[in-house]
């Protein structure tokens, strides 16, 4: 399930560190308003016994944003996404937000204007094409690969594979880049994190599809990396 909450900045430009940095705690912060068994349970074991945590999300995107070299300028017409393939998950999301009236992102404040349920059509089975909207992040022993350098897609195809293993569905097949966009740096509690915009192609189950849509690709979706359009 995927939520898009429309939101309005009080300040005119977010600092960089306050990018991605404040999304985990954001995340926590709704699930333990609502239930922080569950909360605490996702933040210290993951989830099914793995380590990975089944939450996607975005950080903070603006339209009409007025454009400044080096600085992410804010507006009041902007987004942020949330979600999980896991219906337990995703139901708290869903009901943290609800009454929620402001998001403390880092330094800002974001006025909660609405939300809606992404509905989208149920992926088929067979080839599929994702492209994430936030930088994709993998690593290969503790480095950050890009796209088109070594291990990097062996390193993203064995992240799919561990979701799937995780959700109980089938391994997608055929994992291969068609397209990135530039590397991209951001400071996450003052750690780099290092990644593009990618745009994949593979056969998948069309539940894993769906399934992803919710989590995103690659590392850190939690702290907002990975989410696909």
């Amino acid at each position: 399930m995927r939520v898009k909450v429309d939101v309005g900045a009080d300040v005119g430009s977010l600092p960089w560190e306050d990018v991605h940095g404040p999304a985990r705690a954001v995340v926590y912060g709704l699930l333990s308003s609502e239930n922080p068994v569950l909360a605490k349970s996702l933040h210290d074991e993951g989830w099914n016994g793995q380590p990975l945590k089944p939450v996607g999300g975005t950080s903070p995107m603006f339209r009409g944003a007025p454009r400044r070299k080096g600085v992410y300028t804010t507006s009041k017409d902007g987004s942020v996404w949330f979600g999980s393939p896991v219906p337990e998950i995703a139901a708290v999301l869903v009901t943290a937000l609800a009454s929620c009236q402001t998001i403390t992102w880092g330094s800002a404040r974001l006025r909660v204007q609405g939300f809606s349920l992404d509905v989208v059509p149920n992926a088929s089975d067979g080839p599929v094409q994702l492209e994430s909207v936030t930088p994709t992040v993998v690593k290969h022993e503790n480095r950050y690969v890009l796209p088109g350098e070594p291990h990097y897609l062996d390193r993203l195809t064995h992240n799919l594979h561990h979701k799937a293993d995780i959700l109980g569905l089938p391994r997608p097949e055929d994992v291969h880049v068609l397209d990135a966009g530039p590397r991209r740096r951001f400071t996450v509690s003052g750690a780099p994190r290092i990644g593009a915009q990618v745009r994949i192609g593979m056969e998948a189950d069309a539940r894993f599809v769906d399934a992803l849509r919710s989590w995103g690709l690659g590392l850190d979706t939690v702290q907002g990396f990975g989410w696909l359009r």
